[in-house]
């Protein structure tokens, strides 16, 4: 597991990066390898936050805690990412796996400016960065969604190989965007 630890408006503690690093052991038991994690340790005042983001084959998942203590919010934290873990690996328990996991696609994610909108400009670019499609179906996407808590998922329908955007509605439901047939 390849953990890098951030530090922000503190010291850097070896100590506490060990920790971080020996809690998160635990979460190996339920995702394959390699995992990639990513942790971030700030004060602010007297909240000691603790944000984490794992990327492990083809899942992303984040959670965060803020209490007093920075030990305590790295337990909290751990534990909620071990909820969500249980949680992911019970309900891929019931899909079955698709035949070929190496059927993903590549997409363009692109941000532009709102000035750029009102001007009656040509948008401007602010970040652009490639992101994988992964084939699942739909019930694995609002999974993956809840997951790495977004509103909306591009994926790949792994039954009809194509294009399909999930979304939160504002009613708390979910909608689907897929491509036409016919």
């Amino acid at each position: 597991m390849q953990i890098a630890t951030t530090f922000r408006h503190m010291e850097p503690s070896e100590a506490l990066k060990s920790y971080a690093e020996e809690k998160l052991e635990r979460v190996k038991k339920y995702i394959d390898e390699p995992i990639v994690a990513q942790v971030y340790l700030t004060v602010e005042k007297i909240r000691h936050i603790v944000e984490i983001t794992l990327n492990a084959k083809g899942i992303t998942i984040k959670a965060s805690e803020a209490t007093n203590d920075m030990y305590a919010a790295i337990d909290a934290v751990v534990d909620k990412m071990e909820r969500q873990l249980r949680r992911y690996k019970e309900r891929l328990k019931d899909h079955k796996p698709t035949a070929d996991n190496n059927r993903g696609r590549q997409a363009q994610k692109t941000i532009v400016t709102a000035e750029s909108v009102d001007q009656q400009q040509e948008p401007v670019v602010i970040r652009s960065e490639p992101i994988s499609i992964k084939p699942m179906s739909v019930d694995e996407a609002v999974m993956q969604m809840d997951l790495m808590h977004k509103d909306f998922l591009v994926f790949t329908d792994a039954a009809t190989e194509g294009i399909n955007v999930i979304y939160r509605r504002k009613d708390g439901n979910y909608g689907l965007i897929e491509p036409a047939r016919g």
